[in-house]
């Protein structure tokens, strides 16, 4: 299926600001229900049209996968469950301020509005200590303590000339 869009509905700020405390109260449960079930103190929910299509809870000592985020597996659920890469026309609600992975998740996803809880600084006091990363994006790669090197070999434009000659293609 490809990418949908949605035009934006005119929103009543009261019913909206109710809506948005109503999904977030969702999100926060599954954060501290995870916590119970021995996971990470993260939840998200995404809505599109009032409908909650997908929810996530963060599964990364679970899965032992760094990028099973609480809002990250909402995204791969609600994208499975609408049979589509985009997001478009929905909201994410998170339990937290999602970090630089889930914000790019987010981007990609082509979510329309994000709204979260708690925020960095609760995150940081909470353990969680994002702001390393925030603020690594902002130096120069040559400062990193992963090194992040470019090797180009001849061929290293052939994966995008295989896309770009490829006629049916689902442009993203």
């Amino acid at each position: 299926m490809n990418a949908q869009h949605f035009d934006k509905p005119e929103v009543d700020p009261g019913a909206e600001n109710e809506a948005d405390l109503r999904y977030l109260e969702q999100a926060i449960t599954l954060a501290v229900d995870n916590v119970a079930a021995g996971g990470g103190p993260f939840g998200a929910v995404i809505v599109r049209g009032r409908e909650v299509i997908a929810t996530g809870q963060n599964r990364v000592t679970r899965d032992l996968d760094p990028t099973a985020h609480a809002e990250v597996t909402a995204i791969r659920a609600a994208c499975a469950a609408i049979g589509d890469f985009s997001l478009a026309g929905a909201t994410l609600y998170t339990s937290c301020e999602p970090c630089p992975l889930c914000l790019a998740a987010c981007l990609w996803a082509r979510l329309d509005r994000i709204v979260f809880a708690a925020d960095r600084d609760d995150a940081a006091e909470g353990g969680f200590d994002d702001r390393a990363f925030y603020e690594l994006f902002t130096q120069d790669r040559a400062t990193w303590e992963t090194r992040v090197d470019t090797v180009r070999p001849e061929n290293a434009f052939a994966p995008f000339d295989a896309w770009l000659s490829k006629g049916d293609r689902t442009d993203y």
